[in-house]
């Protein structure tokens, strides 16, 4: 006749428990040894009674078997974490592809490129986003031209800073060292026989000069200038002396 069906719950005979305990504490014990030398495994009890009482079997050491058991267990814990972080990572990199992929989209909408698919509306939105940004960038543009001549205008007043305080320095050394007074020699106590000759030459070089001082010397000197002899000249000029003196006659007499 076959054992029956135990049920499994507490029992609540205090002796019944007791000995069901040993009986099993011991059938488990010795099923641990069997299994650790059958099997060739590292196998370890470990039981508490309901008195505090311990009761342990290792095959290897309970000690070694506790400090593996916790590198296993660590391992465990850190490839479950490593694994969600894949799985984490892995998400966020799909969303990042597609992110990437609308972005790209919209930079070839916006130069002008691969239109095909937009309606109407999404055409006129594309419009308006490209004229505000068009806006933003002469913004941008004027600002950066007012800031390039805000700084060349300082570095102009930097520049006219500099000029005026050399001026003063150059001023201030001029005043330590007072003018001479020495003369600069004329042009003349240089060169006199060079502005001698020059006025010979000068003379030499102009005939209209040269008659007139000939004229002042004579009429010698006249008449060698118009190529006449000196006695045919002082023949003509003879009568005009004699009319002179005849007329002078004359108005004696009307007197």
């Amino acid at each position: 006749m076959g054992r029956g069906k135990i049920e499994i719950k507490r029992i609540e005979n205090a002796n019944s428990r007791q000995v069901t305990f040993s009986k099993r504490r011991a059938g488990l014990l010795k099923k641990a040894q069997e299994l650790a030398i059958l099997c060739d495994a590292e196998v370890a009890v470990i039981i508490f009674s309901n008195t505090g009482k311990l009761f342990e079997f290792s095959s290897s050491g309970m000690k070694r078997t506790l400090s593996r058991y916790n590198k296993c267990l660590d391992f465990s814990e850190v490839a479950v974490a490593e694994y969600k972080t894949e799985k984490q990572d892995s998400k966020e990199v799909d969303g990042l592809k597609d992110e990437i992929a609308k972005l790209q989209m919209k930079q070839l909408r916006l130069l002008g490129k691969d239109l095909n698919g937009l309606s109407l509306k999404e055409l006129q939105l594309l419009e308006q986003d490209l004229n505000e940004g068009l806006l933003l960038v002469k913004e941008k543009k004027e600002k950066l031209l007012m800031e390039q001549l805000e700084q060349s205008r300082v570095q102009e007043q930097r520049a006219m800073l500099e000029n005026e305080t050399l001026r003063r320095q150059v001023e201030e050394l001029r005043g330590f060292f007072p003018p001479t007074e020495c003369s600069v020699p004329a042009y003349l106590e240089y060169y006199p026989l060079g502005r001698k000759n020059s006025l010979m030459n000068h003379s030499s070089a102009s005939p209209d000069v040269a008659s007139d001082g000939a004229v002042e010397k004579g009429d010698s000197d006249t008449t060698l200038h118009l190529g006449l002899p000196s006695n045919l000249y002082h023949k003509r000029k003879a009568p005009e002396r004699e009319t002179n003196s005849n007329d002078s006659r004359s108005q004696l007499g009307v007197l």
